[in-house]
């Protein structure tokens, strides 16, 4: 009957994440995960596999992390409040960003740039993530188009794609040192130009205010 093991894996995994996100794949050696999180290594490739398969569980929970995060501000509802809740998430974005003063960026973005090319298990999971992303951004555009507050005749997948450029953008342009009032404006400016009716925001669109 095997033991029963004798550590907090929640705590192992987030210790691991840490890890990778200050020094990446590359960077990290099992040794500094034991190091950090008090095991041997024969303990971590007895629970988790080899590093590979460490980084892939600790890739996996960080970008359902971000789908989570995500679904807090774009999680349905009225449509009504669609254009506030589309607001509220790329601000959100860009608050979070402002908020990262050691520039460490997202082990999404810093994942894929790593190791995209050649490990097809990162480039699937970062793609699911983005999709999903779209998916929930779309949604709210298509709420917010019913009720008015985008033209109706915009195409709700460009205009997701668009979104999810500027929010993936500001995390990249906040990591290479613009500042947080260059990053709300930039959050600013993107819901500023999403077309509304006729070319033209309807009133309050910017604020919530309907």
């Amino acid at each position: 009957m095997p033991r029963p093991r004798s550590f907090d894996e929640r705590h192992v995994l987030e210790q691991a994440r840490e890890r990778f996100w200050a020094g990446g794949f590359a960077g990290t050696r099992m040794d500094d995960i034991a190091a950090a999180t008090g095991l041997g290594k024969g303990s971590l490739y007895g629970a988790f596999g080899d590093k590979t398969k460490l980084f892939h569980r600790v890739f996996d929970d960080w970008c359902a992390r971000i789908v989570e995060v995500a679904g807090g501000p774009l999680a349905g509802g009225p449509d009504a409040e669609a254009w506030t809740r589309l607001s509220a998430y790329v601000h959100l974005m860009a608050e979070n960003t402002a908020s990262d003063t050691e520039r460490r960026g997202c082990l999404l973005a810093k994942g894929a740039a790593e190791l995209a090319q050649h490990d097809p298990a990162v480039a699937a999971r970062s793609s699911e993530t983005m999709t999903a992303l779209l998916g929930l951004l779309r949604t709210e555009i298509s709420a917010a188009q019913r009720h008015g507050d985008i033209d109706a005749a915009a195409d709700p997948d460009h205009l997701a794609a668009l979104l999810l450029t500027v929010v993936r953008g500001i995390e990249a342009v906040g990591k290479a040192g613009l500042g947080p009032e260059t990053l709300r404006g930039v959050a600013d400016t993107a819901m500023a130009v999403l077309p509304g009716p006729g070319r033209n925001r309807p009133e309050g669109a910017g604020t919530g205010e309907h």
